[in-house]
């Protein structure tokens, strides 16, 4: 196994364990620690992989197709392609959760390029964000 790769960027370390290139692109395996206070992505949906999300440490507030869920540490949330979600950490703890995704579209490329936009300092180009997801297969939603 190779060494693990973490990306950090506003409050959020994504720690790549498996990648397209280790899965002949059958699927991309992360945890996301997400910090209090971290600024999520837009609500969105992804147009070719499926997400499957399983919660290890603190509770991830999720909305998908417009229901609300609180995901806890032990239970998973199945996200098809197509259907909007958003998350985002209400607490004042840092939350934790794995992230498997089917294919292996989403590498670690696209946190890298939304890291570079995030850390550049002052607010983020929004444009330039939305242009990185579209080009991932992430596609922004405005509500």
């Amino acid at each position: 196994m190779k060494n693990q790769e973490i990306i950090k960027f506003g409050g959020i370390e994504v720690h790549y364990n498996l990648d397209a290139s280790d899965t002949h692109n059958a699927l991309t395996l992360f945890k996301c620690v997400i910090h209090p206070g971290s600024k999520i992505a837009a609500p969105h949906y992804h147009e070719s992989f499926d997400e499957t999300v399983y919660s290890l440490k603190g509770t991830a507030t999720y909305t998908v197709d417009g229901k609300t869920i609180e995901l806890n540490p032990g239970e998973s949330l199945f996200i098809p392609r197509g259907v909007i979600h958003a998350f985002a950490n209400k607490s004042n703890e840092v939350i934790e959760f794995l992230c498997y995704c089917s294919p292996g579209l989403l590498v670690p490329d696209y946190f890298h390029d939304i890291a570079e936009i995030i850390n550049a300092g002052g607010p983020p180009d929004m444009a330039k964000l939305k242009q990185v997801m579209l080009g991932y297969g992430l596609v922004p939603v405005v509500g």
